[in-house]
């Protein structure tokens, strides 16, 4: 068995540096620093808020919404919905504002959050045709198993759901344009290949969002480790969990396009939005764990590993995901955030933690085997028989 398949992290600098106005390190793939020390997410908000043109960029968004609208009713643009804040603004301005005819999908989690059900539910009953897959379980769970092994994150066959069924679903309904929330890479910090584009192809998909290495990679590996059988590969070919052929994607001239690129993407306003118009609610336990906001990543059970994981091998967690955005919204200041930071990240996400554990048929000892193995020994130190960062934003 390969020890990872995770690509991005043998490229990661062994020198940690933070933003000097945000709270992220370079340690987050594919996130550049400049001369002065500010991450490429941070200048690309300041290219949002005085270099590009919204009036401009809208105009752009009405020409491509009129060459699609449907005259007839029928539908004429795709939105991966979850029924969370993001989805939301999204599905309901195209409908509302723009007089598109929405069909949203949901690809399910793999253990649905109370909240995050009901909010599907009040997404759909607020007004919107959803299509939602459940993939094969027993296979989700085999590949989620494979994925926390070899790629230090059970989250990934959700991601590949999310990426490609919406794709599936235009390919076999004829329906061409495929409209998701925002572009994470430019947003959040990592490749800034598609800054200047409104949408990707899943050319890009690999490198952007599946560590370096996809489905097929982890059903080679889930074979030689005995998770996968013969018996699956005869029951599935993983198709659904790939893209269409990009020859059937090209016939039907399918784009995807992001609502970031078109609108100023500020999370915190399109849950106000969703909240509104769609029925969404946040956490009604409060803050999630692992930070302090209440809004966002609610849908899965499982959601709070994919943060752990993430700090294990990155030295950022949750919460830093959180502050980093509203930093840049200028919601909150960089000094709030390290505070919070401080508080909040690495916090063990014990609320579904034995529900983890049986849905990936492991015991807590081998949970934590696997965490051992993605600290990443410039970023950790043991320190009176405990693990501590070696490096802290200040």
């Amino acid at each position: 068995m390969v020890k990872t398949l995770d690509k991005q992290l043998a490229q990661l600098p062994k020198e940690v540096i933070f933003c000097k106005k945000c709270v992220v390190s370079n340690q987050r793939p594919r996130t550049e620093f400049d001369a002065e020390g500010i991450c490429n997410a941070c200048r690309y908000v300041e290219e949002k808020n005085t270099k590009i043109d919204w009036a401009k960029r809208e105009k752009e968004l009405i020409k491509l919404l009129n060459k699609h609208r449907s005259q007839d009713g029928s539908y004429d643009v795709v939105v991966p919905s979850s029924g969370g804040k993001d989805s939301g603004i999204v599905a309901h301005q195209l409908k509302t504002k723009y007089g598109m005819h929405p069909l949203t999908v949901t690809w399910a989690p793999f253990l649905y959050t109370d909240i995050g059900w009901k909010n599907y539910l009040n997404f759909k009953d607020s007004g919107f045709d959803n299509v939602l897959f459940y993939p094969n379980g027993k296979i989700y769970r085999k590949l989620a198993r494979i994925a926390f092994e070899l790629k230090g994150d059970a989250w990934e066959p959700f991601g590949w759901g999310q990426k490609c069924y919406p794709f599936h679903i235009a390919v076999r309904f004829k329906i061409p344009l495929i409209f998701y929330g925002e572009n994470g890479e430019v947003e959040y910090g990592g490749s800034m290949q598609n800054k200047n584009k409104s949408h990707e192809s899943p050319r890009d998909w690999e490198k952007l969002y599946y560590k370096g290495s996809g489905v097929d990679a982890l059903v080679k590996e889930g074979l030689k480790m005995g998770i996968l059988t013969k018996e699956d590969l005869k029951e599935s070919n993983f198709s659904i969990f790939k893209s269409p052929p990009f020859a059937q994607i090209e016939k039907l001239g399918t784009e995807m396009h992001w609502w970031s690129y078109y609108h100023k993407w500020i999370p915190q306003e399109n849950y106000y939005y969703s909240a509104e118009h769609t029925g969404f609610e946040a956490n009604p336990e409060g803050r999630s764990e692992g930070t302090y906001s209440k809004y966002a990543s609610l849908d899965d059970k499982t959601d709070g590993f994919h943060w752990y994981l993430g700090y294990i091998k990155f030295g950022l967690g949750r919460a830093s995901r959180d502050a980093q955005m509203e930093i840049r919204s200028g919601h909150i200041t960089r000094e709030e955030a390290i505070s919070l930071v401080k508080r909040y990240d690495g916090e063990f996400p014990k609320q579904y933690f034995k529900e983890f554990l049986q849905y990936l048929g492991i015991t807590e000892k081998h949970f934590w085997e696997v965490i051992e193995r993605y600290r990443s020994p410039h970023l950790w130190k043991k320190v009176n028989g405990r693990w501590q960062l070696k490096f802290k934003v200040k």
